[in-house]
């Protein structure tokens, strides 16, 4: 009993160091995680766009590291953008305040696919109907014409109607003024520096205005849409009937020439094949302008141009323009990888970790790929390394542990190092405690074999001696039998 009782004492006191033993595991292993989750980075994962200032006095190109001739534009203020990164290809007085006509209307749709669903229906106001002044285009909308979203954006978009933008800023807004608010706080908002709107269609205003620069940013932002890039891309709209207006006779065509199939080979022919659609836009004061898009294989670009006119044979300066950015981006630029995922971007030394998992490869989170010139070998370029404070085990792998920033041709590309396996914490205290549990395991597997032992030999001496008492019952019994049967005989013998 004195022996069960100790052995009791010491398998308690055995699972109380294994439970303290594998908390203290836990909480080092939390404790590890955070090292990882709360280390102190500064870049980010998504491209960062080093050359935001795009304003120069003449026509330049970023690409500082190629020998690639920049293009010969008409306009006064032009820019080319990658559509997928937000890299400018080329500028020229990007960042300088010009009249944007009815490129406006980009901004207008993107508040409208954002604050409405496609088949809401709007009703034309005597304020959207006879506010636009004669000779800016409408779509004869009538007051009091009940039109769906979807309607009004066609022909917002690809007729440029004037009345559809202030029906859509009133049926949102409740007002012009307040719909220019919020046109104004979502050109913030994605990033326009230079821009101010006092009203949804680009009707002249000495204060409405924006840049080529801000203008790319809402044509970049404008193709996520679905809807967006559906709608510039066709060639023509049909309003149909309504109780307010009985013909069929509304029918509009497009007014970006690049999207118009043309097989002349007229030198007015302007169609363009890789063209994808946006938003063209004129006043007086504001000149030709377009936001216009284009895709090449992998590559789809944004051109904006503003203030252009017509050359001394007549020809659209707009259009040349267009093509000519286009074609210098698609010829001397390419979607190119710059690493792989899971890429080694370089191996360390974990401090207090174990011999086993103390080096540690820290691979590329993701792939990186960007819109390089095509003579730069990005193979020579080698990344600028971030890393975190304070890396120590132990550490989970997939944990975030710092940065690697690539800069070609003047623009970043950043991406997150993480851990490749799990670092594993090298700890004095808990080594001890290991030995400490090996030595009470040992202890009390030692006393188990014991008791085990002596239990054996007491059971052999017990069984000795109940044979041997048996074996004296026995021959006691039989002596006892002798003298009886003697005694029977003597008996019997007597006279």
């Amino acid at each position: 009993m004195q022996f069960f009782h100790k052995f009791k004492k010491i398998t308690f006191l055995f699972f109380i160091l294994l439970t303290l033993n594998t908390n203290l595991i836990y909480a080092e292993s939390i404790n590890g995680s955070a090292t990882g989750a709360n280390a102190n980075i500064s870049s980010t994962s998504t491209n960062i766009n080093s050359a935001t200032d795009a304003d120069s006095s003449d026509a330049s190109s970023n690409n500082s590291s190629t020998d690639v001739s920049v293009p010969s534009t008409y306009s006064p203020a032009c820019i080319l953008m990658d559509q997928n990164s937000g890299k400018i290809l080329y500028s020229k007085n990007a960042n300088t305040k010009m009249y944007p006509a009815s490129t406006t209307k980009i901004m207008t749709a993107i508040l409208t696919l954002e604050n409405c669903k496609l088949d809401e229906v709007a009703t034309a106001s005597h304020n959207a109907v006879y506010s636009i002044p004669y000779s800016y285009s409408v779509a004869t909308i009538q007051e009091g014409e009940e039109l769906t979203i979807e309607q009004l954006l066609n022909v917002l978009l690809i007729p440029s109607a004037n009345d559809a933008a202030v029906v859509l800023a009133e049926h949102i807004a409740g007002s012009v003024e307040a719909f220019a608010e919020m046109m104004n706080n979502k050109a913030v908002e994605i990033g326009c520096k230079n821009t101010h709107f006092v009203n949804p269609n680009g009707i002249h205003n000495e204060d409405h205005y924006s840049t080529a620069y801000d203008l790319a940013l809402m044509g970049q932002y404008a193709m996520k849409f679905d809807v967006f890039r559906s709608i510039v891309s066709k060639t023509s709209y049909a309003l149909p009937a309504t109780a307010k207006y009985d013909k069929e006779d509304r029918l509009f065509n497009t007014t970006n020439d690049l999207i118009k199939k043309n097989y002349s080979s007229s030198p007015r022919n302007y169609y363009y094949e890789y063209a994808t659609g946006a938003k063209t836009g004129y006043t007086d004061a504001a000149k030709s302008c377009i936001v216009a898009t284009a895709t090449k294989n992998d590559v789809s670009l944004i051109a904006v141009v503003l203030h252009d006119s017509t050359t001394d044979a007549g020809l659209s300066q707009r259009a040349l323009d267009c093509k000519a950015l286009f074609e210098y981006g698609f010829n001397n630029y390419s979607e190119k990888t710059i690493v792989n995922k899971t890429d080694v971007a370089k191996q360390i030394t974990v401090e207090n970790a174990t011999k086993e998992t103390e080096n540690l490869d820290l691979l590329y989170e993701n792939s990186l790929e960007g819109l390089i010139p095509n003579n730069v070998d990005i193979s020579t370029y080698t990344p600028n390394i971030k890393l975190s404070d304070n890396i120590s085990a132990p550490i989970f792998e997939g944990t975030k542990l710092g940065t690697a920033t690539f800069d070609i041709d003047g623009f970043s590309y950043t991406c997150d190092l993480v851990a490749s396996h799990t670092v594993y914490k090298s700890n004095y205290t808990k080594t001890l405690m290991e030995l400490a549990l090996l030595i009470i395991f040992l202890f009390i597997l030692a006393k188990f074999l014991h008791f085990i032992n002596n239990r054996k030999n007491n059971n052999r001496t017990n069984n000795y001696k109940k044979s041997k008492n048996s074996k004296n019952i026995r021959s006691k019994n039989s002596r006892n039998s002798k003298i009886e049967n003697m005694l029977v005989t003597l008996e019997a013998q007597k006279p």
